[in-house]
């Protein structure tokens, strides 16, 4: 159930041109009440045409610019369509759209939810450095939260429309920025984070890019990336939107006012 909010899907995607039209038309019979947006970032192949073909809105970028640009770039579309929830949605079928109400429903207590692969949901499995480095952000984002998460780097995400207007002006594009370190800006300026369990699914199309060696370089720039997103300075007009604002109060206790009219 949406319970009356507008609610927008968002998928990044790259060279998804073979997989998107069974994603889409899945969000589509299930979901009907949804909007989507594909953000083809910079493919060579026939993404967008593909996006728009299924009866998605589609925005292009002109260079690939990772996960990261993105999704600033669809969090920018959701705050300037006025939507009260945006969902981040893989391109390639390993987000199920089945748990998209349990994140609906957990929102109701968070500014973000995250889909956690593994909270005791399915049978997904990651083993060697990069479980390491998985546990090791769990760990320490836990406590910087202040609850329990065990998947900080799930891409399976819904935020709220505070969170909206924060990430439209604020989002990471650098390596883990989209995950890591939008999630401990939005922690540090006291936004709400929980998990709900999710199963997740093999990719429809495409290659997954592990190795032993990948995955070690994963854990020392997943290091580096959590400790750059603790040190590095907020933007302070952040403020305007975080909990506790004139502006946070009006979005989460009556309708949707703009920033500037508060």
């Amino acid at each position: 159930m949406n319970d009356g909010r507008r609610v927008l899907i968002i998928l990044p995607a790259w060279n998804e041109a073979d997989g998107l039209p069974a994603v889409l038309g899945e969000i589509k019979r299930q979901l009907p009440y949804v909007d989507t947006l594909v953000v083809d970032d910079g493919s060579t192949d026939r993404t967008s045409e593909v996006a728009a073909a299924a009866g998605s809105a589609v925005a292009r970028l002109p260079f690939n610019l990772g996960v990261g640009g993105a999704m600033r770039l669809g969090y920018r579309y959701a705050q300037q369509h006025g939507y009260d929830v945006a969902i981040q949605v893989d391109a390639d079928g390993q987000h199920d759209p089945f748990y998209i109400p349990v994140l609906l429903e957990r929102l109701g207590e968070a500014d973000l939810v995250i889909g956690a692969r593994f909270d005791g949901e399915g049978d997904y499995r990651v083993r060697g450095p990069r479980r390491w480095a998985m546990r090791l952000l769990s760990l320490v984002l836990s406590r910087i939260t202040r609850t329990r998460l065990t998947d900080t780097t799930s891409g399976f995400r819904a935020c709220n429309r505070p969170m909206i207007e924060f990430f439209a002006r604020w989002y990471p594009v650098e390596y883990l920025g989209d995950t890591v370190e939008s999630l401990v800006g939005a922690a540090r300026c006291g936004f709400t984070v929980r998990q709900a369990p999710v199963a997740m699914r093999a990719r429809t199309t495409g290659r997954p890019s592990a190795s032993p060696v990948k995955a070690m370089v994963y854990l020392v720039r997943a290091g580096l990336v959590l400790l750059l997103a603790m040190i590095r300075r907020m933007p302070p007009h952040l403020k305007d939107f975080a909990p506790g604002s004139p502006y946070y109060l009006s979005a989460t206790t009556g309708p949707a006012a703009s920033p500037a009219e508060v």
